[in-house]
């Protein structure tokens, strides 16, 4: 779970944040929970925003305030301090994905164990009809999503435009494999549907319950922005 922490704090520490309070458009996802959780952003001034956590598709727009770059969360549950947000100076929307780093204890607190990981909402980083793809797993991962063929070092993330080669369905392949000791395995082999308007977030992860490792795979249907103007 050490890996988590420390790729979330080399996205947020390699990037300069705006020293200023600013409005963000952020939607919100949970990864590494099974039920939806909630949180409360709060504002620069106290103001206080609900922000829910689903687990199988991305929320809707939310408007939240960033202070000095950063938006601080506490739990809806216990009202305690969950997560902060680092928001990249210029960025304007973004994806918030809450990631729950350790399995918490039966009595723990809904506010435990929580990291989030920002990404721009933008063409930039998450391109229209194409596909986002972070690397969880704890060593290398490979990949062939249409003729885009990838490699990712644990704690990777990288974006790919749209497949052009696509059959009539507008369908293009997707296999990925994990490095495991001195050999890679196929931990999924599929097809998914590309189209404008259309993008994929996909992690990859070792699964917490059988230890193997896993693809999740999440469809977002809103349209890209342009990318921000630094």
């Amino acid at each position: 779970m050490r890996l988590i922490l420390a790729f979330v704090l080399s996205v947020i520490g390699s990037t300069a944040f705006a020293q200023d309070a600013r409005p963000i458009e952020c939607r919100f996802l949970a990864f590494g929970v099974k039920d939806d959780a909630a949180a409360i952003a709060v504002g620069g001034k106290g103001e206080e925003i609900a922000c829910p956590l689903p687990t199988s598709t991305l929320s809707k727009k939310i408007t939240c305030t960033a202070k000095d770059g950063k938006i601080p969360f506490i739990s809806a549950a216990d009202r305690k301090p969950m997560a902060t947000a680092g928001i990249p100076s210029g960025v304007n929307s973004a994806l918030v994905v809450f990631v729950r780093l350790d399995k918490a204890a039966a009595d723990a607190p809904p506010s435990a164990g929580w990291r989030v990981f920002v990404i721009e909402d933008s063409a930039k980083s998450f391109p229209d009809g194409g596909a986002y793809v972070a690397n969880f797993y704890t060593s290398d991962i490979r990949f062939v999503i249409g003729e885009h063929k990838g490699m990712l070092k644990a704690a990777g993330a990288h974006g790919y435009a749209m497949p052009k080669e696509r059959d009539d369905f507008n369908m293009a392949p997707v296999i990925f494999e994990f490095l495991n000791g001195d050999k890679w395995r196929i931990a999924n082999e599929s097809s998914l549907r590309f189209l404008p308007g259309m993008r994929y977030l996909i992690f990859a992860y070792v699964d917490p319950v059988s230890g193997r490792p896993k693809i999740n795979t999440y469809q977002d249907l809103e349209p890209t922005k342009p990318a921000a103007t630094p």
